[in-house]
């Protein structure tokens, strides 16, 4: 029973995680704070939808799989959006600013 509903929490708050990362995705004004959004957001919905399939499994070789994909997450995501950021900035891709009136 506790364990099922450790696995619904992680499951819904996940992909809360990973609409509200999509959703600023779409909104944020320049490339800079969406990619801010779809790298921040998106790797803790992730972690936490694999951690509800690590709880929903138990302890065999398969959980273990799945935490070795949550920690290459936790390296990947972050060096990904930061080179890809660092090529925008190379390719002079400018963030936003707003103009005063």
């Amino acid at each position: 029973m506790l364990k099922t509903f450790f696995v619904v929490l992680f499951l819904v708050l996940g992909s809360f995680l990973i609409v509200v990362a999509s959703i600023g995705v779409v909104r944020f004004p320049d490339f800079y704070s969406r990619i801010h959004a779809a790298g921040k957001v998106d790797t803790l919905g992730q972690s936490l939808i694999l951690l509800a399939l690590i709880i929903y499994e138990g302890f065999s070789p398969l959980s273990l799989k799945i935490f070795l994909i949550i920690i290459l997450i936790y390296l990947i995501n972050p060096s990904a959006t930061h080179f890809v950021a660092q090529a925008a900035y190379l390719a002079r891709i400018w963030p936003f600013e707003k103009t005063k009136k």
